[in-house]
């Protein structure tokens, strides 16, 4: 029997939402709204320094002023912890302890300046340095000795050569090693804080999210999850990995981009629909730069019909979106 599609948000409150996280937002959205699932919102809070509740406000509100809405989690009215990473430390701590128990996680007294400049840690793309496995190879006792010593260590995954595939919903048939990935990666650092891949798989899991919508930068994390999910014996969600909205220099959009925040077109007078509108000519849902309503793009979206190539913001799109003058945008 097939699951009740169940899809989410997980934004990051460590700053203001821009046009890149309304791309994400609003096809997360139409494809749980196309299917009559069901929406959860989740604020992945574990960097608890970065992290603000005015953020989270702010992207609450955001989101709703886009005409997007969610079935759970908090909302600017009500708030609910257990929609939090914050508060959700206890379910990681068990899952990091089962995994030890099972003999697939081990403790890494490598610093991250140790990987980056170890010879045989090339770079793999967004997944980072990888890890050659240095302390996975130390004998029990010496490990049980140093942490003894109080020495600092974080908690690494023992990978295997495994091949995971997955049929993603845009770019089809993936297949990776972990060691493709970046080999052993961490589940909680030595500071303590729990790693987003351990994170967000725990969530994933016990909330029921069935249908997982992010940028293709994130692919590399999902042969990571899915070996934890079946590590923990859970069923994975399916993954839709979309193209990215990049700025005139071809950058991926980040929060470093103040002007594309949505709070600044907002305090700009632009309109939402026009946002979307935007979005969806870019995603090629529409012929033509109008404004439009998420709910009027529902009926006939389908990740088919997007283009798989990642879009960059033109000085037209700019210019249509704002009202000015082509040619007189800059990228910041």
């Amino acid at each position: 029997m097939a699951r009740t599609l169940r899809g989410r948000f997980a934004p990051s409150p460590t700053g203001l939402a821009h046009l890149g996280n309304a791309w994400s937002f609003l096809f997360a959205w139409l494809a749980v709204r196309q299917a009559g699932g069901e929406i959860l919102l989740r604020m992945e809070d574990l960097d608890l320094e970065r992290c603000s509740p005015v953020y989270m406000q702010m992207l609450m509100s955001d989101m709703r002023w886009m005409g997007l809405d969610w079935d759970e989690g908090p909302t600017p009215e009500k708030e609910l912890g257990a929609y939090h990473q914050s508060n959700r430390f206890r379910l990681y701590e068990d899952a990091l302890q089962e995994l030890v128990a099972k003999g697939l996680a081990y403790p890494c007294f490598c610093s991250r300046k140790d990987v980056r400049g170890m010879a045989s840690a090339p770079h793999i793309g967004d997944a980072g340095a990888a890890y050659p496995g240095t302390c996975r190879r130390m004998p029990p006792a010496e490990a049980a000795r140093r942490i003894a010593r109080r020495e600092r260590f974080s908690w690494r995954f023992r990978s295997t050569d495994k091949v995971f595939r997955f049929e993603d919903g845009l770019y089809g048939l993936q297949e990776a090693r972990l060691a493709d990935c970046g080999g052993d990666f961490n589940l909680r650092r030595s500071d303590g804080v729990f790693s987003y891949q351990l994170a967000v798989s725990v969530d994933d899991a016990l909330m029921g999210v069935t249908q997982v919508v992010r940028g293709r930068d994130i692919l590399p994390s999902t042969p990571r999850q899915l070996a934890l999910m079946e590590a923990m014996g859970w069923e994975a969600p399916s993954y839709v990995h979309i193209p990215l909205l990049l700025d005139a220099e071809g950058e991926r959009l980040a929060k470093r981009h103040a002007s594309l925040s949505l709070r600044s077109l907002r305090d700009e007078g632009v309109s939402p629909w026009r946002v979307v509108g935007l979005l969806a000519r870019a995603a090629g849902l529409c012929d033509r730069l109008e404004e439009v309503h998420p709910r009027d793009l529902v009926h006939s979206f389908h990740f088919s019909t997007m283009r798989p190539a990642d879009y960059t913001l033109s000085d037209n799109d700019m210019a249509w979106l704002t009202g000015r003058e082509a040619g007189s945008w800059q990228a910041p």
